[in-house]
């Protein structure tokens, strides 16, 4: 053999070694790895293309990668389901988790999917059950479940995540991400608080982390809008008026009358101003429907008059996300809201299924609640001194017009935190941004996409807010503004509707005077 052509031998050889010596084992071998408490069920090589979860619409498009699933049982009645995809090429170095949504009880495989499209090691969990995200019944009488949902299922995957990378390609990851919303929010907040060596950068959406209160304000709220007066009920047909009067109202405080409230704060609408002056209509609302919505937009309230839970925000009322399936619903009792806060008292609380939310004591009710799961389930600890200490970085961001889960929650929490650790420690590793116009998440008639949970947006770096979090954590470049986009029917195939800056709280867009309004270039972010 020639020297020429053996050199180019010898340099393909090597090149396969360090191939082969890159993992340290095959899919199929993971299915005996030892892992705390945990059982492998599943290590199989999954081809590109097609994969048909247990459940859940096929996914398409998908990258070779190997499957692993299993189940820890770190107590006797536990039962916490996860898998955990790794790309068998082209993996990114790192990993990111995926969180839950209500009570969870199942599985995010699109989540998983869209992850591993983007070349992420990624995990997820059911969380300890089965149901739907608003059934809590499997806690009857299970408290060790409770725990596994409130953080320990969460945690036992990361750490069995990171395992199993270890070994499939016998190398750690570079850095580990979590980037979830609503009850992922307070998963969110519970990993940095609870176990802040788990993740290097936290993304957390919506925060369900006062669930206590929450749910006690939810209550309160209830039996506000029906249990004591069925006449103070609005119906979902009223939306409209609502939604346009404090638009009215408010909708050009920020320069421009675009349908989007951008400082809902600044904004002063007396719901008064819907009093029908004749005949009853949709138009209009009756004085103990005007009522109600001053204490949907004031909060709960205990019998002493103290807040509970803060209340929503106005400006979004209206639309197939907004106050409609969480509040209003079709009829009393028919809406998300109410079927959390029933299931959450019946099963978490006081485990009686026959608990009735419109008869219940609201204190008591609150009282009972703090006192047995606000250990659990609560991710309210403002001292987030060790997840600083590791270098941990968090992005918190919360919907103007969430109808679920009120905003003002969220800058709560942040400026607890900013109380606790002071200003600028809490600024050198925390950032809030605050979306005007953006319902629960993601839906909403604001610029609603940029970069949560595999939203891209269409100005700047395609996953705006989670791309500023790992050059955060990776680069040391603290955020500034975040671009969001609106798509035309929430479509990107459609088109871009208007993009817009996400201002670092507590600073506000304003619209500078001129140019196309829909263009984020012709705002700027500013102090209130």
């Amino acid at each position: 053999m020639r020297a020429p052509a053996l050199r180019s031998f010898i340099t393909i050889s090597l090149i396969l070694a360090a191939a082969t010596l890159s993992r340290a084992a095959d899919c199929a071998s993971l299915s005996s790895a030892q892992l705390a408490n945990t059982t492998i069920t599943t290590a199989q090589s999954i081809p590109a293309g097609r994969f048909v979860p247990p459940y859940g619409r096929p996914l398409d498009k998908l990258p070779a990668f190997c499957r692993l699933a299993g189940v820890i049982r770190p107590s006797g009645d536990s039962n916490i389901q996860f898998e955990v995809w790794l790309p068998a090429s082209d993996w990114n170095g790192k990993f990111l988790s995926v969180g839950n949504g209500g009570f969870a009880g199942s599985i995010n495989y699109f989540a998983l999917a869209d992850d591993l499209k983007r070349g992420y090691a990624t995990a997820a969990t059911d969380t300890g059950h089965e149901g739907d995200a608003e059934d809590a019944s499997w806690a009857f009488k299970h408290p060790e479940k409770v725990i596994d949902f409130g953080y320990r299922a969460l945690h036992a995957t990361a750490e069995n995540a990171k395992a199993l990378i270890q070994a499939f390609y016998n190398s750690p990851a570079n850095h580990s991400y979590f980037d979830s919303c609503s009850d992922g929010g307070r998963e969110a907040l519970m990993e940095a608080q609870r176990f802040p060596d788990d993740f290097d950068g936290i993304l957390a959406g919506a925060p369900a982390n006062f669930w206590t209160h929450m749910l006690a304000g939810a209550m309160a709220i209830i039996q506000t809008m029906y249990g004591k007066d069925p006449a103070g009920y609005i119906p979902s047909t009223k939306l409209p008026a609502i939604q346009t009067a404090a638009l009215a109202a408010c909708d050009a405080q920020d320069g421009v009358k675009d349908g989007i409230i951008s400082n809902p704060l600044q904004c002063h609408f007396d719901p008064a101003v819907l009093l029908c002056k004749g005949k009853a209509s949709r138009g209009c609302l009756t004085a103990p429907q005007v009522s109600t919505l001053k204490a949907l937009y004031a909060g709960a309230q205990d019998s002493r008059g103290k807040q509970i839970f803060p209340g929503f925000m106005p400006g979004a009322e209206d639309g197939p996300q907004g106050w409609a399936p969480w509040i209003t619903g079709t009829g009393p009792g028919k809406a998300s809201g109410p079927v959390y806060a029933e299931n959450y008292f019946r099963y978490m609380v006081f485990q009686d299924p026959a608990w009735n939310l419109l008869s219940a004591n609201v204190d008591m009710a609150e009282a009972a609640a703090d006192e047995k799961t606000a250990a659990i389930l609560n991710a309210t600890d403002a001292d987030l001194g060790r997840f600083k200490a590791r270098g941990g970085k968090l992005i918190l961001y919360h919907g103007w017009n969430d109808p679920a889960i009120s905003p003002l929650n969220t800058i709560n929490y942040y400026k607890s935190v900013v109380a606790k650790m002071g200003a600028e420690t809490t600024g050198s590793f925390v950032r809030l941004y605050m979306a005007p116009g953006m319902q629960h998440c993601f839906p909403g008639p604001g610029p609603n996409w940029f970069g949560q949970i595999g939203h891209p947006t269409a100005k700047g770096k395609p996953y705006g807010v989670f791309d500023a979090l790992e050059e955060w954590v990776e680069k040391g470049s603290a955020p500034g503004d975040i671009f969001a986009t609106k798509y035309v029917d929430d479509d990107p195939s459609k088109g871009v509707q208007m993009t817009r800056p996400l201002c670092p709280y507590p600073q506000i867009v304003k619209y500078n005077g001129a140019g196309d309004t829909n263009d984020a270039a012709n705002f700027v972010c500013r102090a209130p």
